[in-house]
C-alpha cells in the first residue's frame, strides 16, 4: 500500500489537515505514476506537538536500548532492500543497479557505522570538579534533498534517535516514497510513537514551518546553499542550533607525476556518480596544462563509453535527472559553458542520441575551461565536467581554494607525501587522497558556503547534543 496520500504521526498513518496534490513523475518517461499530499503548518504543528510529548520518554532511555533499536532498524531495512532500490529508481531516475548497489546500499552502512560509534560513545566525561554531560537536545527537524534521499534520511534520523531526540522529517517531495518506506521500516521495528513523524510538503509550506517553529530545537537542513540560508533565517528568530550540508564545486587536483590514464577516467567516474546530482563529486578537475590535451582525450573517451539508457535496464550507467526543471537548468549552463569559450570534448545540449523522451542529459566534459567561466564556478548538478588547466601546484591550489564552497576536494599524486601536503593546503571539509574508499566514519560537511556542522559517524551524533557542565559534581 502506497502511503503517499498520508502522513506519519504520532505512530500513526492520518490524513492530512487540507492536502495540495503534487503530481509524482518518472524522469525516465516524464510520466506522471503517483500523486502525493503535501502538508501545511497545521501538519507541522501536529507532529511537533507529538515530537514534544515523546521527548522525555525517549530521551531517557538507555544506550543499550537505543542500540537494539537500530540494530531491529537494519534487520528490518534489508528484508525490503530491492524495494527500495526500486523505490529510488522510479521516483528519482536513480539506475537500478547503482540504486541497488550506491543508493540503497547507503542505508545499513550508516546505520552500522553509528551503531559502532553508539557502542563505545561516551556521554559523560569527568574534569576535575566538573561533570561534562552530553544530552539530546530535544525536537529535531530534519529536510532531506532528493538526489540521494535515503543515504541523507538515514545520516539525520540514525544520530537523533541514537542521541535520544524526537523529529520530525520532512523529505524532498520529489523522492518521497522511499522516506515513506522508511516510515514504515521505523514504524515496524519499533520506534515508540511520537519519536519520528513525517509530514510531506515542499520548501514555502512545510519547509518553512519547521525551520521556524517555537517548539524545534534544531534544524538538520541538506540542500542549495539557496534554500539553506531561508531556513537559517527562519530559524534565527527562535535562535535553535541549525546544521547544514550545501552545494559544492569541488576541484580534483591531478598533480604532475599521476598516472594520467587511470586519474583521469577514475575522476570522470567520481565526476559522473549520481549522474552528476551529488554536491561533493568531482566537478572541477586541475590538469598541468602540458598535460590537458592528453587528459582531455582520455576523459572524452572515459565519457563516451558511458551507457545511458532505461533506468530498468542493469546495464545503464547514467540515468535522467530529477525533473524538467534540473533538466533545463543542465542545458542552459552547458551553453553558457559554450558561449564563454570552454572547449566542448564531448557531449553538449540535448538528450543522448536514441532518446526522445526522459529528463537525460549528454554526458559532456569542457576543457581548457578558465577559473572565472559559469562552468567552474557554479554547481551544475548533472554528468558535466570541467577541466582546468594549471601552471604550478601553488596555482592548483588557490584555483582549488579560489570558489565560494568547499564541502569537498581530492588529490591524486603518485607521491601520498605530497598528495598529503596539497591536502592540508585545501578549504574544505572532506580532502580524499587518491580515490579512497568510502569511509562512513569519516566527518562529512563543508566549509564556507557548503554549510556547517558534520554529519556521518560519531561527528554526526554530536551534533544532536548539548553540553552540560556540571560545576561542583565532585571528583569520581
Amino acid at each position: 500500500m502506497s502511503h503517499a496520500a498520508q502522513f506519519y504521526i504520532d505512530g500513526q498513518w492520518v490524513e492530512p489537515a487540507s492536502a495540495v496534490w503534487f503530481d509524482l513523475v518518472d524522469p525516465s518517461t516524464e510520466k506522471v505514476f503517483d500523486k502525493l499530499a503535501l502538508g501545511n503548518a497545521v501538519d507541522v504543528d501536529r507532529a511537533v506537538a507529538a515530537a514534544r510529548r515523546a521527548f522525555p520518554a525517549w530521551s531517557a532511555t538507555s544506550v543499550a536500548e537505543r542500540v537494539a533499536l537500530l540494530k531491529r532498524v537494519v534487520a528490518v531495512y534489508e528484508r525490503r532492500y530491492d524495494e527500495f532500490a526500486e523505490l529510488m529508481r522510479r521516483e528519482m531516475g536513480a539506475p537500478i543497479t547503482f540504486a541497488r548497489n550506491g543508493q540503497a546500499a547507503r542505508g545499513p552502512a550508516h546505520l552500522n557505522a553509528l551503531i559502532e560509534v553508539l557502542e563505545r560513545f561516551e556521554f559523560e566525561e569527568q574534569r576535575g570538579n566538573t561533570r561534562v554531560v552530553l544530552e539530546p537536545i530535544g525536537v529535531c527537524g530534519l529536510i532531506t534533498p532528493w538526489n540521494w534521499p535515503i543515504n541523507q534520511i538515514v545520516v539525520k534520523i540514525a544520530p537523533a534517535l541514537a542521541a535520544g531526540c524526537t523529529m520530525v522529517l520532512k523529505p524532498s517531495e520529489y523522492s518521497p516514497l522511499s522516506a515513506l518506506a522508511f516510515a514504515e521500516v521505523l514504524h515496524d521495528a519499533g520506534v515508540p510513537a511520537g519519536v519520528f513523524n513525517l509530514v510531506n510538503g515542499d520548501g514555502p509550506g512545510v519547509g518553512a514551518a519547521i525551520a521556524s517553529h517555537p517548539d524545534i530545537d534544531m534544524v538538520s537542513f541538506t540542500g542549495s546553499t539557496r534554500a539553506g540560508v531561508l531556513v537559517a533565517q527562519s530559524a534565527a528568530e527562535t535562535v535553535k542550533r541549525v546544521a547544514q550540508e550545501l552545494g559544492g564545486k569541488s576541484a580534483n587536483l591531478l598533480l604532475d607525476d599521476v598516472d594520467l590514464e587511470q586519474a583521469v577516467t577514475r575522476g570522470v567516474a567520481a565526476c559522473f556518480t549520481n549522474s552528476g546530482q551529488s554536491c561533493s563529486i568531482p566537478t572541477r578537475m586541475l590538469v598541468p596544462r602540458h598535460l590537458m590535451n592528453d587528459a582531455a582525450q582520455i576523459a572524452k573517451h572515459a565519457a563516451q563509453a558511458y551507457r545511458t539508457g532505461p533506468t530498468d535496464d542493469p546495464a545503464t550507467q547514467l540515468g535522467p535527472l530529477v525533473n524538467a526543471s534540473q533538466f533545463k537548468r543542465v542545458q542552459a549552463l552547458i551553453q553558457t559553458g559554450i558561449d564563454e569559450g570552454a572547449r566542448l570534448v564531448t557531449g553538449g545540449i540535448g538528450r543522448p542520441d536514441g532518446i526522445d523522451a526522459g529528463y537525460y542529459a549528454r554526458p559532456t566534459v569542457f576543457a581548457d575551461v578558465a577559473p572565472h567561466m559559469t562552468i567552474a564556478r557554479e554547481e551544475i548538478f548533472g554528468p558535466v565536467l570541467s577541466m582546468i588547466p594549471y601552471d604550478s601546484e601553488e596555482e592548483a591550489i588557490a584555483i582549488a581554494n579560489g570558489t565560494d564552497y568547499g564541502l569537498a576536494a581530492y588529490v591524486q599524486s603518485a607521491d601520498l607525501a605530497r598528495a598529503r601536503k596539497v591536502g592540508r593546503a585545501l578549504r574544505a571539509g572532506g580532502v580524499h587522497l587518491n580515490y579512497p574508499p568510502a569511509d562512513f566514519q569519516a566527518p562529512f560537511g563543508g566549509y564556507k558556503r557548503s554549510g556547517n556542522g558534520r554529519e556521518w559517524g560519531e561527528a554526526g551524533l554530536r551534533e544532536y547534543l548539548e553540553t552540560k557542565a556540571m560545576v561542583g559534581y565532585g571528583a569520581e
